[in-house]
This record gives structure tokens, sequence and C-alpha cells, in this order.
């Protein structure tokens, strides 16, 4: 795997219950670049570090370690926070991470490119990086809840697409 410049010398956090998870993340990240990378599997620790550091990234679980609350205090600290999940998969959830800040969404299945995923989210501005991760997600979702699953929440999806573009990249240090 070639080296990643963007995420060099980055200090990142990533949240999850289950450890062999961490384990993938750290793997994925450490083959990549050359990182530090915080790991916390509970609610508590990851609190603790989102005070105690200034992270470039975080990388939150939805499920089992209060993912919506830790992602409401990484977006107090202004911290640019990727929401991952395997049981949370579920347009209500990818709405709820949109609406309290979340600069991406990206379902556990796809670890494998979790480095290229990460290097648009801090390379590109909010907007190009959630119109490449919808691109992604949208495909998933379709397969999975059919191609109108945005329909319940029309007015939401067509305001959140309308201030989308990608052909503005901004790099965030």
């Amino acid at each position: 795997m070639a080296s990643s410049e963007i995420l060099k010398d980055k200090l990142i956090l990533a949240v999850d219950d289950e450890e062999d998870v961490l384990d993938i993340i750290e793997e994925e990240i450490s083959e990549a670049a050359n990182v530090t990378l915080h790991t916390a599997t509970t609610f508590e620790k990851a609190q603790q570090y989102l005070v105690s550091y200034t992270y470039d990234l975080v990388i939150l679980d939805i499920m089992g370690v209060r993912g919506f609350d830790l992602l409401q205090i990484s977006e107090n600290a202004n911290f640019p926070v990727v929401m991952l999940t395997a049981h949370a998969f579920t347009p209500e959830a990818l709405k709820k991470s949109i609406q309290l800040g979340a600069r991406a969404y990206l379902p556990k299945e796809k670890l494998g490119s979790l480095v290229p995923f990460l290097e648009d989210v801090l390379k590109l501005n909010y907007q190009s990086a959630w119109s490449k991760a919808l691109d992604q997600v949208g495909t998933l979702f379709n397969k999975k809840f059919g191609s109108d699953w945005r329909k319940s929440e029309e007015t939401f999806w067509e305001e959140f697409e309308k201030n989308l573009s990608i052909n503005e990249a901004a790099i965030i240090k």
C-alpha cells in the first residue's frame, strides 16, 4: 500500500466497542501512514480522550459506545468525525449523523477502503466529502432499502443535496 501524505503525522481517535474492529482500523491506517492512533472501547474513555487531546480526525462507532453523544462532543471541539457502523446502517442513522455534524458515514464492511475514505474526509470540504460518501453509501442503501429509501425524508435529502458540491476542494490541516 502506498504511503499516505494526507494522513502523515495525524492524531486520530478510533472508538468502537469491538476490539477486532479497532485492530482492523489500526492495521489499515498503520500500513498507510505514520499516524498516532488512540483507541477506546467505551464512551467514558473516548470522552476522556476527546477533552484531553486535539484530534485531526475522530472515527466513531454509532452503537455500543454512544456514538452520537461522542459526535456532539467532537463537533463542539471542531474535530472532523467519521461515523462507522454495522448495526446502525439505516437512513435514520445517516440523517442523524449529518444533522449532528459528522463529515462522513462508513459501513464497517468497507473498512478495507478506510484509508482513501479518510483521505477524502481530510482533503475535501464538508460538502465535497459528503458528496463522495453519499455516492458510495447511496449505492449500498439502494441495495439494502430500495431506491426510494429517501422518500420518507424527501425534503431533508433535497435540501442537503442541493448544498453539496464536489468542485470545492479544501485541504484541512
